[in-house]
């Protein structure tokens, strides 16, 4: 006599196989629909952009805004201001957020990273316009002591050079004020990026007799440097289109100056978009949706950039 035994079989294999055909579809579907859905969104922005924008290319001084003789003359002094002071920004930011990631995990006791953690994530929570007050009521009468003692002893350094500003409201301070909008970003990013460093290779580094500082510097930055630079170009992108604290802070000039602390400051394209949309007609409205092309080309190369970066330390 033969014996036969029906093994137990899983709770996935006990599935009707049509059953989970049909699942495997529904979930293909889904996913395939929300991609080119996203792809859709993405291109039609940039369809009514170019559509719309590409008439100011034939504008003339009588109906472009600020009377320039082509719209040209408005778009590279606002992308260079938008540029410049997102790159001081950036400047600032970056090395303090850093720190920042590197104490809350490698130094600092967990529950004292939990609590740091918690209040670095609170400053992305603030709204622009916030930290657009605080600029102006708070960081602009402060710098404008510090920007005369700059003049006055450094004057003679093309970035201090000029008459400076008695308001406070120029390009070093936006920079500021986005340095500080931008830095939860890169403290969080880098310190999601540097927590998955495993341990044992800083163990293993202080073992062999480095120094805390060696130790990090040789197991924990190499690894962690494609997400830093990544958070980084991230930041970029958000302060290259932020527009309200910049417009409150900044008072602007049509012009191209690498001077920080005079008056004649080179204009954002995401200000100068909101501080004069709601007086445009005819061309103008399309001259302001042409810079809103302009900006949007510079973010995407910015994060572009940023995926070929990581792309390029994870090989």
């Amino acid at each position: 006599m033969t014996l036969t035994f029906a093994l137990p079989t899983s709770g996935a294999e006990a599935l009707p196989t049509a059953r989970r055909r049909v699942g495997t579809r529904v979930w293909k579907i889904i996913t395939w629909a929300a991609g080119v859905t996203t792809v859709l969104i993405l291109g039609g922005v940039a369809a009514f952009l170019v559509i719309d924008g590409v008439p100011a290319l034939g504008g003339t001084a009588a109906t472009l805004p600020l009377q320039v003789s082509n719209i040209w003359h408005l778009t590279w002094p606002l992308l260079f201001g938008s540029a410049w002071s997102s790159a001081w920004a950036l400047l600032f930011a970056t090395p303090i957020g850093i720190g920042f990631a590197l104490f809350v995990t490698q130094v600092a006791p967990r529950r004292l990273g939990a609590v740091l953690g918690a209040a670095i994530d609170l400053l992305a929570a603030i709204p622009s316009v916030v930290y657009g007050l605080w600029g102006l009521f708070v960081v602009a009468p402060v710098a404008a002591r510090l920007y005369a003692w700059l003049s006055s002893h450094f004057g003679w350094f093309p970035l201090f050079s000029g008459t400076p500003s008695a308001t406070g409201r120029t390009i070093l301070t936006a920079s500021l004020v986005l340095a500080i909008m931008v830095l939860p970003m890169i403290a969080t990013l880098s310190r999601e990026v540097i927590s998955l460093v495993p341990k044992t290779n800083v163990e293993a580094a202080l073992a062999l007799g480095s120094t805390r500082w060696q130790a990090i510097r040789l197991a924990v930055l190499p690894q962690a440097k494609s997400g830093i630079v990544a958070g980084a170009l991230l930041a970029l992108g958000r302060a290259l289109g932020e527009t309200m604290a910049v417009a409150m802070v900044l008072s602007p000039s049509l012009t191209i100056s690498i001077g920080l602390i005079n008056s004649r400051n080179p204009g954002t394209v995401a200000a100068f978009i909101a501080q004069n949309f709601p007086d445009a007609s005819g061309l103008q409205v399309n001259a302001l949706l042409w810079l809103g092309l302009m900006l949007f080309v510079l973010t995407l190369v910015v994060n572009s950039t940023a995926r070929a970066v990581i792309r390029k330390q994870q090989k």
